[in-house]
This record gives structure tokens, sequence and C-alpha cells, in this order.
């Protein structure tokens, strides 16, 4: 058992539990005591906050479903112009964030907006805002987050429909099932683990979004959160809120682990897989097919781009009025250092975990990868409370000065929880290509006298190069991305794109806002394009 207590065993032991510290911290501050606050609130607001929590939930879950499942069924059986462009272009929603959306949705449908300028120039004066209709309130918020991550539907499901086999549709035509009934009756039942694992993040990111719920100024538990922290000072009862909502998140994260072990993409075996040819679509169907597939593509990924495209090009002073190279520079900084570190600590837990073969390192790896889903607002307060907690009962205690400014409003603070955030796309992305190493490479390295420090820089290294790179991007587009954790934990005048578009648009200055919201949309997009290739892959 000794030997499992190496440097390697260590050092994955130290990342694992330096992960799980501030979600720890939530359910230990749970037993705090709090204002009067918590007790005003329970009264009032906080069967609210719940009841408007899950209407959000279950509006999202059915939307999303019907879209994602609905554009993955269209490109995974049938072939039909531009097929292969939709492929692609429909996971381009993922580089706009919901709160983008937000503001993409009101600046376009307000009075006097963009669709009351396109009206009157189309038709002359006339008092078109009593028949333009207005998407605010829940409604937006529903659109917004349901147009902004149905592509986690749309690509679990379009994985798991690629690979049924030939025989279940030939099944469904021998029973003489129609198109729709073989649908609903075999190929969904089918694909049933892959949608319930897109839902169960959609649930996640719903539940845990900020943003747009707060733009849309609706009382849910993320925002109470924020609120009884920013506006009534009170962690304590912050940790609480938290508490309940981590309850939620992870009863989703659970279910979407247990469908994930259930679910299968592959079946390319020996014993009967017959391989599925997509039906060529003609005439009507093949101009539905496109039109639906391009609305869905116009309304996630075209319409907020070009609202924020036309918003720059109609007030150009806005160009002026933002430090486009300092906002830019920041953005890059924080990817670059938080790619860095998540990619190296990723790295030895991997190899720690490989070559230590602990089961309770295993399990504490298992545990701290849950990270990603617990809300980003939540953790940027559970690492306050961290802090504070230790520089109180530790620091001083032991004559120190405060280590306050040094976590809290700082570079190194906010890479720290953005560690804790994405540890998990770090961590799975270079387990996955671990798995594609046999371990009889690890064991002929050892016969011709490498150590494991050189096993792993100079062998494993160069084979993971792929995976490294893969990882590096997706962390990249989640921090560009990132909005509550940015806000609440940068340093003084130090911005990024999310925060200037959402300082901007909490302040009714949605022409601000679409500047740094454009630069945002064009960035993310550019990286969803360079990992399409391994998202999308079809061998």
């Amino acid at each position: 058992m000794l030997k499992n207590f190496n440097i390697w065993f260590i050092s994955s032991l130290f990342v694992s539990v330096g992960v799980l510290i501030p979600i720890i911290t939530v359910f230990f501050s749970f037993f705090e005591e709090t204002s009067n606050y918590y007790q005003l609130l329970k009264d009032t607001f906080l069967l609210e906050y719940i009841f408007n929590s899950f209407t959000l939930l279950i509006c999202v879950l059915l939307l999303t479903f019907l879209i994602g499942t609905a554009c993955a069924y269209l490109v995974s059986f049938y072939k039909f112009p531009l097929s292969d462009f939709f492929k692609w272009a429909l996971i381009l929603s993922f580089a706009v964030p919901p709160y983008i959306y937000a503001y993409s949705l009101t600046a376009f449908f307000e009075n006097y907006g963009t669709a009351f300028t396109i009206l009157t120039n189309l038709f002359g004066e006339g008092e078109y805002n009593r028949y333009i209709p207005k998407f605010d309130g829940r409604l937006g918020a529903v659109l917004s987050l349901s147009f902004s991550l149905y592509a986690y539907v749309y690509i679990l499901s379009r994985a798991s429909f690629l690979y049924q086999s030939q025989n279940l549709i030939d099944l469904g035509r021998s029973l003489g099932f129609s198109k729709f009934k073989s649908l609903y009756s075999l190929i969904l039942p089918a694909a049933r683990p892959a949608i319930v694992a897109g839902l169960s993040l959609v649930a996640m990111e719903t539940l845990a979004e900020f943003g747009a719920v707060d733009f849309f100024s609706i009382n849910t538990l993320t925002t109470g959160i924020y609120n009884s922290w920013i506006t009534f000072d009170d962690l304590a009862f912050s940790n609480r809120l938290s508490f309940f909502l981590l309850i939620f998140i992870f009863a989703c994260f659970i279910i979407e682990n247990l469908s994930r072990k259930r679910a299968r993409y592959h079946f390319n075996s020996k014993g009967g897989f017959k391989q599925k040819e997509k039906i060529i679509l003609t005439g009507k169907q093949s101009f539905y097919a496109v039109c639906f597939c391009f609305i869905i593509f116009f309304l996630s990924f075209l319409f907020p781009l070009s609202q924020m495209l036309y918003w720059t090009i109609k007030f150009p002073e806005n160009l002026y009025d933002i430090d486009i190279i300092s906002l830019t520079l920041n953005t890059i900084y924080l990817v670059v250092l938080s790619s860095l570190v998540l990619i190296i600590f990723s790295l030895v837990s991997n190899y720690g975990n490989r070559v230590s073969k602990n089961k309770i390192l295993n399990f504490l790896s298992t545990i701290s990868i849950s990270g990603y889903a617990i809300p980003g607002v939540i953790l940027a307060v559970a690492f306050i409370t961290f802090v504070a907690w230790f520089d109180n009962n530790i620091i001083k205690a032991l004559g120190f000065l405060s280590i306050k400014k040094v976590f809290i409003g700082s570079v190194l603070g906010l890479v720290i929880v953005y560690f804790v955030r994405f540890y998990s796309l770090a961590f799975n992305g270079i387990k996955s290509g671990y798995e594609k190493i046999n371990i009889s490479v690890d064991e002929s390295s050892y016969l011709l006298g490498y150590s494991k420090k050189k096993t792993f820089l100079n062998i494993h290294m160069p084979l993971l190069r792929n995976s490294l790179l893969f990882v590096a991007i997706l962390i990249s587009i989640e921090i560009v991305r990132e909005l509550p954790i940015t806000l609440i934990l940068r340093p003084f005048n130090f911005e990024t794109f999310a925060t200037t578009a959402y300082i901007s648009a909490s302040e009714d200055l949605l022409e601000a806002a679409a500047v740094p919201s454009l630069f945002l949309i064009l960035i993310a997009a550019v990286f969803i394009m360079l990992t399409s290739k391994y998202i999308l892959r079809e061998k």
C-alpha cells in the first residue's frame, strides 16, 4: 500500500481535495447564523425564487428537447441541401451566451427598437409598437436560454442517432410504422440515455444562469444568492441559498452521470450492425428540412449576431468609448493563465490516478469534477466565504497579515475559481486521451528503464497533444463566456467582454453593450469552429 503514496499520488490527492474545498464550504456554511434578511425572504420571496427557477427549468427543458432532437434527427437520418453545413452550423449557438441573447431579443422587439425601424423603413411612419410582440420576463428568459443551450441536446442526440443500426429502421418498416411512429417508438427510446444526458446538462446550466434572468428581472435562486450578498452583505444567507440550489444541481448531475453510463453511441460490432444509409429528401420534404434547420440556425446564431452588428454599425461612437485592446488583452490573459493551470494540474491528477490505481483517489477525483455543475455565483461566494474564514481563524491567529486582498478582487482568485469551475472539462478531456493509451505502453517504458516522470514527459505528452489542444479550446470558450465569477472576483478596473456587456446592459445602455457582445460572439464562434471536427466526428 505504501508504494501508492508516491509523489504522483500526493499531487493528485492535493488537486482533488483543493477542488472540493469551495463545495464543502457551501455545505458547512449552511449552519451559520444569518441576518434578519433570511426570515424576511423566507416569509416573502423564497417560494417565488423556487417557483421561478423550476418554471424556467421545465419550459427550457421542453423547448431544448424539441429543437435539439428535431435538428439531430434531420441531419442524422436524411440527406438534403446544406445538410452538411447545418451539421456544424447548429452548434454555433454555443457562441451566444444566454445573457447576450437576452440583450438581442429585447433590442429587436422593444418599443422603437430594431423591428420598429425595419417596419418604418418598409412601410413608412405608423404606430407599429402596438403590434410588435414583447419578449420579456419569463418568456424572454425561456427563449434566451433555449436557443443558447439546445446544442447540448443536439450534439448528444446526434451522436446516438448517427450510430443507430439500419436494422432498427428496417424493423420499423417491417412493422408498418410511419416515419413519425418509428421516431417516437424506436429511435427516441434507443437514444434516451443520450437525450437525458443532454437535458441534464441543460438543466444544470438553466439553474446556474445569472445574466439573462437578472436582465429580465426574474427572481430565481441564482439572483437571490447574488443579491443577498451584494445588496444585503449577508454571506451566510448566500451560502444557505446556495445549499438549496446545490441539492437540485447535484440531482441533475447524478441523473446525467447515470444516463451517461448507460449511453451507447457506437454499435459497430461484428454480430449484426448494419450501417445506416441516409434517406435523400427531395421536393417539398427537402424544402421543409432546409427551412427548419435554417430557422433554428438563424434564431440561435444569426439573429443575435446581426443585432449586435447592426447596433455596432449604427452607433460607431461606442467603438471609440470601449478600449477593445485592453478588453482583448485581459480576456487572453485570463484564458492563457487559466488554461495552463487547468491543464498542468489535470495532467498531474490523471497521471496520479493512472500510476497509483488507488480507489480512494479515484473516488475523490470523481467527486471533484462536480464543480462544473455548480453555478459560478455559488463558487465565487463560497470562495470568498472560505478565504474570509481562513483569514480570520488561521492567518490572524498565527499573527500574519491578512490575505483577503491577495485572493479576493485579484487575478489569482479568479484563476482559482475558474480552476474549480472548469476542472471537469480539463480532467475529463485529458482522461479521454489517456484511455486511448494502453497501459502496456507504460509497462514497456518501465522495462526500458524510464522513470515515471520520464514516461510522463517523453511518451504520454506527445500522445496527448490533440487532447490537450481540444481541452485548451474548450476552456477558452467557457472563460470568454463566463460572467458571474468574473463579475464578482475581478480586480478593480479589470474588465472583460462579458463584464463590459453586462455592465452596459444593466445601466440600460444596450447600444453600448453591442460592441463587447459582438466581439465575444465572434471570438467564441472561432473557438467553436476549431473544436467542431472533434465534437462532430463520425468515426
